[in-house]
């Protein structure tokens, strides 16, 4: 079939569907950065496949045959360099290439926080990459069980079956599913957050935190679990010898975040150091995922503060 709508004209088609196609690379591989490599990986597969694609189907159709794609490339991937996360568990410390997603990027009507929140991107990562594109393609996108099996050259009884036991998985390890919107609390918690650490108060940043709270540093695989393991970290970042903190509001999957810039001794500037992404429950912080500052332009923050 060859298309017959112009070259440009198919460019710009593709481009209307690039962040829901980057939403989707990002919840097969639970990394930002992999998911913009491939974004281009399925634009350019789309280009030489261009004279495959039936303009008569519109916009609906073009979103399939993109997802279709995308999908397939991202389980190229995957085969390429897979990754394997423990099947008993989901925490972000096993999760070494888990990367933060900016909320200002994000459709507010298209992706709504339990399907972009961290733990549900590091709950997606137990499942083998086959089971995932198929709990994905069914759940999200709401393909049937046929198409979801032509896409990925199986009978329809073998997609059933992956779809059947990812969900089997999904159930047995999903937690509490968060309101989408931001809540009062949320951004009360948020702002409290960011001011006892920008005084360096270990009090009252300790305050904040639940008895429970667990704290994780992808990439690196450390874990801390219980305000007795984090009371520590909080000291040791607001001695005096680490320099002055500044710190700025930073909404990540639907969750409170904060960049955190920080001016070393003898330095003149404030640089990015980290990004803290936190769940609330209860008024208080249940986790912090602490990331490394990449791609802070992405949440529309420069590397150093003017």
């Amino acid at each position: 079939m060859t298309t017959n709508i112009p070259d440009h004209d198919l460019t710009a088609l593709i481009a209307r569907h690039r962040r829901a196609v980057h939403v989707h690379c990002y919840r097969m591989l639970g990394s930002y950065s992999d998911a913009e490599d491939l974004v281009q990986e399925t634009a350019l597969r789309a280009w030489t496949a261009r004279e495959r694609y039936d303009p008569a189907t519109g916009e609906i159709g073009l979103g399939r045959w993109l997802y279709r794609i995308a999908t397939n490339a991202c389980l190229d991937f995957l085969k390429s360099a897979p990754r394997r996360v423990a099947a008993q568990s989901a925490s972000f410390n096993e999760v070494a290439w888990l990367q933060p997603y900016p909320d200002r990027q994000l459709d507010e009507e298209a992706v709504a926080k339990e399907t972009i929140a961290l733990g549900y991107l590091a709950l997606i990562q137990l499942l083998p990459a086959q089971q995932r594109a198929v709990y994905l393609c069914r759940e999200l996108l709401g393909w049937s069980a046929a198409e979801t099996a032509e896409l990925l050259d199986v009978s329809v009884a073998a997609a059933n079956s992956a779809l059947q036991r990812a969900r089997e998985t999904m159930a047995k390890h999903a937690g509490p599913i968060a309101p989408s919107a931001p809540t009062a609390a949320e951004r009360a918690v948020l702002a409290a957050f960011i001011d006892a650490h920008q005084r360096r108060d270990t009090d009252a940043a300790f305050a904040l935190l639940r008895e429970d709270i667990r704290a994780t540093m992808p990439p690196a695989p450390a874990l801390f679990v219980g305000r007795d393991a984090i009371r520590p970290l909080l000291a040791r970042a607001f001695e005096s010898g680490m320099g002055e903190w500044r710190l700025v509001e930073a909404w990540a999957n639907r969750q409170p975040a904060a960049v955190s810039y920080l001016r070393a001794p003898g330095d003149s500037k404030f640089r990015a150091f980290k990004l803290d992404v936190l769940r609330i429950a209860d008024d208080r912080v249940a986790e912090i995922t602490t990331f490394e500052p990449r791609d802070v332009d992405a949440f529309g923050l420069p590397e150093v503060l003017p």
